[in-house]
């Protein structure tokens, strides 16, 4: 469990991401109203909520999956979006995002891998054709990265074989054979069985023991408990409540908080 020592301390780390005021609606309906959060090199930080409270939409807001009406968005301190004001940001040009972007990973709750290709086609297809890595350079790396998240022995198989779990831990050693500085997981392991999730969480779990920078969308309490350093809770659009992971456990201020942990507890 993290100590309270390692969660002050995430306050005096260098910025990976900075969100400040982050504004984004769809047609009338606000989905995130004036969100900002920092994020510590080599911080892991947990964001709860329940369904519709805009969590998943924050962090695809924040690799440009989808664009902000308001705010500004730093990643390791270049600007990726800047707020011009009149409920308006810019972004800089379409290399300029990409390349910033690149410094994040993400893995998504469906596991996207492509059908055609076996697992090893899947980790060493964006070095490749992003990267421009010859197939020598990374086939090494794409194998140790198989072997860190206990799939080796899967690498010819296509993805129609691997278990969900598997097809999880495939997507998880996809996103970091771009090596990102930044990892984000949007509720890895909610189109899993029970029995599946606890794979998913010890490879992030190691993840976060080598000091990986991670932002994470959970329902999964007890990994929100045991390994991040600080936890959000967004409700409506909002950040209702954060702090570190023991204390915001114990002793959560807000009622909203207290009612949504005394239902998933």
């Amino acid at each position: 469990m993290p100590s309270t020592t390692n969660s002050a301390a995430a306050a005096t780390r260098p910025a990976m991401i900075e969100a400040r005021g982050i504004v984004k609606s769809f047609g009338a309906l606000r989905v995130l109203d004036g969100v900002s959060l920092t994020l510590g090199k080599g911080e892991v930080v947990a964001v709860i909520g329940p369904s519709g409270s805009g969590k998943s939409t924050f962090l695809r807001c924040l690799n440009h999956l989808e664009t902000i009406d308001a705010g500004t968005v730093l990643i390791e301190g270049e600007t990726l979006a800047t707020d011009e004001g009149s409920g308006h940001s810019r972004y800089g040009s379409d290399a300029e995002v990409r390349r910033i972007c690149s410094k994040m990973g993400m893995v998504f709750q469906s596991f996207n891998l492509f059908p055609h290709m076996t697992v090893l086609q899947n980790i060493i297809e964006a070095p490749i054709t992003v990267k421009g890595m010859a197939r020598d350079e990374i086939l090494p790396k794409a194998e140790e990265l198989l072997r860190k998240v206990g799939l080796l022995e899967k690498r010819d198989n296509y993805p129609s074989r691997l278990s969900g779990g598997q097809k999880q831990r495939v997507a998880i050693a996809r996103a970091l054979a771009m090596e990102p500085d930044i990892m984000l997981f949007d509720e890895p392991t909610s189109a899993l069985d029970p029995e599946l999730t606890g794979e998913v969480l010890r490879t992030m779990r190691q993840l976060a023991d080598e000091h990986m920078t991670m932002l994470v969308v959970t329902h999964e309490m007890g990994f929100a408990r045991e390994v991040a350093h600080r936890v959000i809770f967004m409700d409506q659009g909002s950040i209702v409540e954060e702090g570190p992971a023991p204390a915001f456990f114990l002793a959560p201020a807000h009622p909203r908080t207290k009612a949504f942990l005394g239902q998933m507890l």
